[in-house]
C-alpha cells in the first residue's frame, strides 16, 4: 500500500513518454532525472518502489536516491549512492560504479601513517579524533574503489600536546621502520613543530586539530595541510556581519598567545580592505581588568574577544563590573567555548553566575562547521548524524566528556582525504601510476605528487565539503550563534568559499535593534543668551543716544566761554568715541545663532576695529586732556608763560597720533593674519534623556593665527597708556586752569576707564570658554565706562548752565555786565592768583633790600666805633647823636611797605 500510494503521489513526475533506454549518462530535465542502468553483475534498489513501477517510468523526481547493490561477492567501486539535482543530474556521474571481486586483505600492500594524537594536555583531542581515524581506516580500507592494492595503516603515540614529548616520538616515527608516508599531529603547537622539520624527510603533513594561523606560512611550512580550519576563517564572517549590521569601528581585546595575536593581525587586514577601522585594541596576559577600563573610557560598543574559556570567564566578570554589556554593547566570540561556560563555577573570579548570565547575554560566536547541517550522504556513504552516532558507540565515555569530540568529523574526513589523494597519486584515478610502495624519505617526486593530489582535493565528507585553499588550510563554513536568553541560538552560516551568508532572521537585541558601531555624536554649538544679548543692546542703544544728546550740547553751546574753555572739540570726540566702543557691543553679541559662519569674519573685523578706534577716539582725547594739564603745570618757574597760551592743535595732533597708531596696527593685523572662525571643542555630554547619542558642545571664537602675539601688542600699549592716564590724572588733581576747566572731572573719568579696562581684559579671556559670562563682562564694561565718561564729562556743563543760566556769548556778557570775569568764579579765581604771585614777588624784592640796608648799617657801626669812642651818657638823659637804628621788620600792606623801628 505504501509504494501504491508513493507511485500515485509521484506520477504526474514520474510518468514520461520513454525515451532512448541504455544510456548510460541520464538526460537533463527541469522535472527529474531519467533512469539510468546497474552497472554489469549488479542493480540499483529504488527505495519506496517495486520492480514494476520502476518498468512504469522513466523519471525519477529531485532529492530522490539510488543505491547501487552487487551480487555474489562482487563489491561496488565508485559512489554507492547517487541523488537526483535539482539540474536534473545524477550526482558524481564523472565516477563510474562497477562491481568487482573482492581483493584479499592478505594481497593487499600496507601504506604507514605515523599519527601523534594529544590524550591529555592543553587539548585532549585525541581522545575523540584517534577512534574516528580508526573508523575512517576500517571505511576506506574496506572500499575496492579506493587504492584496491593498498591498506593504510595507522602507527601512533601520544604527544600530549606538548612539542618537546612530540619530538621524541616524532623521531621514533622517523627513523624506525616501517616507512611512514604521511604524518598527523594535532595541536598547532606540535603541528609547527612537525610541519617544519617534514619537509628534510620529503613528507607531507596532515592535521586534524590544528588552528593557529601561522601554520598558512608556506614558505615555513611547504608540506601542510590541514581539515581544520585555521582560526582565520572566523574573519570572513566577522567582516561580513559588520558590514551586514553597517559597523564601521571595531575594538579588540585578546589574549596575548600567539594563535590569538596572528588571528588578530589578519582581521586588521581584513577590516581595513573593507572600509572598517579598529580604534581600539587592547591584550592582556592574565588579568583584563585594566584592558576592560581602557575598552569602556574609550567608547568601544563592537568589541571582538579573543582568549580561551577560562580567561573569558575573567573578562566577563570584569565586563559586568565596568557594565560594558547591555543594549549598547555587541561581543565577538570564539564558538568552541562549552555552551554554560559562563556558569561554570570559577575561583580565580568574584562574580556570580547570574551577574555572568546578565553580562554575557546577547554575545555572537563564531564557530566553525565541523559537522554537515545537511543531512546528505558523504563520499563514506554515511551522513553526518549517522557518523556521530557510529562514533558515539566506540567511544569509552560520554561524548561531553570526551575531549576532540567537535573536531572528530575532521579526523574522519583528514583520513579520506589522504586515501584519495593517494589513490590518485597511484593510478586508481590518475595517470601517472606511481607505486606507493617505492616511497622513502629521499624520494621527493612521490611526495610532489602526494602534494598536487592533496592541494585538488574536494569531496563531501562527514564535516562538509571539503577543500584546501593556497596555503594548505580548509575552507569550511562558519556557524553564527547568539546567546538568548542563557542558551545559544543558530542564527546564520557563512560560506567564505563562496561568499555567501545564509541567514534565519532569528537574531535578537536587547534594544531591539543593532546597536550603533559608537556614540551618536551630536553637534551643538553654544549660542550667547538672548536675553543677556537684548538687554545690553538696549542698555548700549540707550548709551549711543545719550553719547549724541551730549554731542549735540557740546556743539550748541560751543560759542559759550565756559564750553569753550573745557576744549569742546576733544569732548566731541570723547562723545564719538563713546558712541563707537557702545556699537562694538552689537557686534561682539553676534554668533551662528544670527549670522552664517562665511559672515563671521566680518563681524570679527568689526568688532575689533569699533572698540579699537572708540578706545582711541574717547580715551585718546581725555588723555590728551590730562597730559597737557600735566605738562605745562609741572614746568619750571621760568617757564610759566606757557600757560598763559594753548595751541589747539597739538591737542588734535595728540589724538591724531593715538588714533594713527591705532589704525596702523590694526590694519597690518587684518592684512598679516586676518580674523576668522574658529571652533572650541568641549568634552562631550550626556544627554538627559535614555538615548545612545552623545552630546559634543562647540563654541565660535574670533581668532587668528598669531592670535596672542597680535593681543600682546594691542593690549600692552594700551595697557600703559592706561597705567598712564591714572599717573597723570593723580599728578594734576590739585591744578586749576581755565584753559581746561574740566580737567577734574576729566582725572576722574580716566580712573574709570582705566580700572574697568584692566580688570575686564583677563577676565574675559580667562572666561573665554563661556559665552555669557565673557559678553556680560566685555560688553558691561563698555557700556559703564561709557555712561560714567559722558556723565562726568557733560552732565555737569548741562547742569550749571541750566542752573546760573550761563547761555550767552563772551561778547554778550561783556556788554552787559561790563567785565566778564564778575560773573565767572574762575576768572576771579585766576586774578587773585596773579596778585598773590606779583606780591610774592614784591615780598621778596623788600626783604631782599632790607637785608642789604641791615649790613650797610652794621658796616658803618663797626666803622664809626673804631674811629670816635662812645660818648658818655649825657646826665640830662639825652638820646646819643648818631644816624637812627636800622628798621627790625618790614610790614607790607598790599603795594605799602611800612618799616617798624625798635
Amino acid at each position: 500500500m505504501l509504494s501504491l500510494l508513493l507511485l500515485v503521489v509521484l506520477a504526474p513526475l514520474l510518468l514520461r513518454p520513454p525515451g532512448a533506454g541504455g544510456a548510460q549518462t541520464p538526460n537533463a530535465t527541469s522535472e527529474g532525472c531519467q533512469i539510468i542502468h546497474p552497472p554489469w553483475e549488479g542493480g540499483i534498489r529504488y527505495r519506496g518502489l517495486t520492480r514494476d513501477q520502476v518498468k512504469a517510468i522513466n523519471f525519477l523526481p529531485v532529492d530522490y536516491e539510488i543505491e547501487y547493490v552487487c551480487r555474489g561477492e562482487r563489491e561496488v567501486v565508485g559512489p554507492k549512492v547517487r541523488k537526483c539535482l535539482a539540474n536534473g543530474s545524477w550526482t558524481d556521474m564523472d565516477t563510474p560504479s562497477r562491481c568487482v571481486n573482492r581483493t584479499p586483505h592478505s594481497e593487499r600492500r600496507a601504506v604507514y601513517i605515523g599519527a601523534l594524537f594529544p590524550m591529555s594536555g592543553g587539548w585532549p583531542g585525541g581522545q575523540a579524533c584517534q577512534p574516528a581515524v580508526e573508523m575512517a581506516l576500517e571505511d576506506v580500507n574496506s572500499r575496492r574503489d579506493i587504492l584496491p592494492d593498498y591498506e593504510l595503516k595507522l602507527i601512533h603515540h601520544d604527544s600530549k600536546c606538548d612539542p618537546g614529548q612530540a619530538t621524541k616520538y616524532l623521531y621514533e616515527l622517523l627513523y624506525n621502520d616501517p616507512i611512514k608516508i604521511i604524518l598527523m599531529p594535532g595541536c598547532s603547537s606540535v603541528s609547527t613543530l612537525v610541519a617544519e622539520a617534514a619537509r628534510m624527510w620529503n613528507l607531507i603533513v596532515l592535521s586534524y586539530g590544528s588552528s593557529s594561523p601561522a601554520l598558512s606560512n608556506r614558505q615555513r611550512f611547504p608540506t601542510f595541510f590541514r581539515t581544520h580550519p585555521s582560526a582565520t576563517l572566523h574573519n570572513p564572517t566577522r567582516v561580513k556581519l559588520f558590514e551586514k549590521w553597517g559597523w564601521k569601528k571595531i575594538a579588540t581585546i585578546q589574549q596575548t598567545t600567539e594563535v590569538f595575536t596572528s588571528t588578530l593581525d589578519d582581521l586588521e587586514e581584513r577590516v581595513k580592505e573593507a572600509g572598517i577601522e579598529i580604534t581600539f585594541r587592547q591584550s592582556f596576559f592574565s588579568d583584563p581588568a585594566v584592558p576592560v577600563k581602557n575598552l569602556k573610557r574609550q567608547d568601544a560598543r563592537i568589541i571582538v574577544g579573543l582568549f580561551y574559556e577560562t580567561e573569558a570567564r575573567k573578562v566577563f566578570c570584569e565586563v559586568y563590573k565596568e557594565r560594558l554589556f547591555g543594549k549598547k554593547y555587541v561581543w565577538f566570540l570564539i564558538g568552541w567555548y562549552a555552551d554554560n561556560w559562563f556558569k561554570i563555577y570559577d575561583p580565580s573570579i568574584n562574580c556570580t553566575v547570574d551577574e555572568m548570565t546578565e553580562a554575557v547575554e546577547g554575545h555572537i560566536t563564531t564557530e566553525i562547521v565541523m559537522l554537515n547541517p545537511a543531512n546528505t550522504r558523504s563520499i563514506s556513504n554515511m551522513t553526518s548524524q549517522e557518523f556521530v552516532e557510529k562514533l558515539t558507540k566506540r567511544l569509552k565515555r560520554h561524548p561531553e566528556e570526551t575531549g576532540g569530540f567537535q573536531e572528530a568529523p575532521l579526523a574522519y574526513d583528514a583520513i579520506w582525504a589522504l586515501a584519495l589523494a593517494l589513490n590518485k597519486t597511484s593510478g586508481g584515478g590518475g595517470r601517472s601510476g606511481v607505486r606507493l610502495e617505492d616511497f622513502n624519505y629521499n624520494n621527493q617526486t612521490i611526495t610532489d605528487q602526494i602534494y598536487r593530489a592533496m592541494n585538488s582535493s574536494s569531496f563531501e565528507g562527514v564535516s562538509g565539503h571539503v577543500v584546501f585553499d593556497a596555503s594548505g588550510s580548509r575552507m569550511a563554513w562558519t556557524l553564527i550563534e547568539q546567546l538568548q536568553g542563557g542558551s545559544y541560538k543558530k542564527i546564520g552560516y557563512y560560506d567564505s568559499t563562496k561568499d555567501a551568508l545564509s541567514w534565519s532572521k532569528t537574531d535578537k537585541w536587547i534594544g531591539g535593534n543593532p546597536p550603533a558601531d559608537q556614540t551618536l555624536v551630536i553637534t551643538t554649538f553654544r549660542f550667547l543668551s538672548q536675553k543677556l544679548f537684548i538687554s545690553v543692546s538696549v542698555l548700549s542703544s540707550l548709551g549711543i543716544v545719550l553719547a549724541v544728546v551730549c554731542l549735540s550740547f557740546n556743539i550748541y553751546n560751543s560759542h559759550v566761554r565756559y564750553i569753550q574753555n573745557s576744549q569742546p572739540n576733544l569732548n566731541n570726540l570723547t562723545a564719538v568715541g563713546c558712541s563707537l566702543a557702545l556699537a562694538a557691543v552689537f557686534p561682539l553679541g553676534l554668533d551662528g545663532y544670527h549670522i552664517h559662519r562665511n559672515q563671521f569674519p566680518f563681524v570679527c573685523q568689526a568688532r575689533l576695529w569699533l572698540l579699537g578706534l572708540g578706545f582711541s577716539l574717547g580715551y585718546g582725547s581725555m588723555f590728551t586732556k590730562i597730559w597737557w594739564v600735566h605738562t605745562v603745570f609741572t614746568k619750571k618757574e621760568e617757564k610759566k608763560e606757557w600757560r598763559k597760551t594753548l595751541e589747539p592743535w597739538k591737542l588734535y595732533a595728540t589724538v591724531g597720533l593715538l588714533v594713527g597708531m591705532d589704525v596702523l596696527t590694526l590694519a597690518i593685523w587684518q592684512i598679516v593674519d586676518p580674523l576668522h572662525r574658529t571652533i572650541e571643542t568641549f568634552a562631550k555630554e550626556e544627554p538627559k534623556e535614555d538615548i545612545d547619542v552623545s552630546i559634543l558642545p562647540q563654541l565660535e571664537h574670533c581668532s587668528s593665527k598669531k592670535m596672542n602675539t597680535w593681543l600682546g601688542i594691542f593690549y600692552g600699549y594700551k595697557g600703559l597708556l592706561l597705567l598712564l592716564g591714572i599717573f597723570l590724572a593723580y599728578e594734576t588733581k590739585s591744578v586749576s586752569t581755565e584753559k581746561i576747566n574740566d580737567h577734574r572731572a576729566v582725572g576722574m573719568a580716566i580712573y574709570n576707564v582705566a580700572v574697568l579696562c584692566l580688570i575686564t581684559a583677563p577676565v574675559t579671556m580667562i572666561l573665554s570658554s563661556q559665552q555669557d559670562a565673557a559678553f556680560a563682562f566685555a560688553s558691561l564694561a563698555i557700556v559703564f565706562s561709557s555712561y560714567i565718561t559722558l556723565v562726568v564729562l557733560f552732565v555737569p556743563k548741562m547742569r550749571r548752565l541750566i542752573t546760573r543760566g550761563e547761555w550767552q556769548s563772551e561778547a554778550q556778557d561783556t556788554m552787559k555786565t561790563g567785565s566778564s570775569t564778575n560773573n565767572n568764579e574762575e576768572e576771579k579765581s585766576r586774578l587773585l592768583e596773579k596778585e598773590n604771585r606779583e606780591l610774592e614777588k614784591i615780598i621778596a624784592e623788600k626783604e631782599e633790600r632790607v637785608s642789604e640796608l641791615r649790613h650797610q648799617l652794621q658796616s658803618r657801626q663797626q666803622l664809626r666805633s673804631r674811629r670816635h669812642p662812645p660818648t658818655p651818657p649825657d646826665p640830662s638823659g639825652g638820646l646819643p647823636r648818631g644816624p637812627p637804628e636800622p628798621p627790625d621788620r618790614l610790614s607790607c600792606d598790599g603795594s605799602r611797605v611800612h618799616l617798624l623801628y625798635k
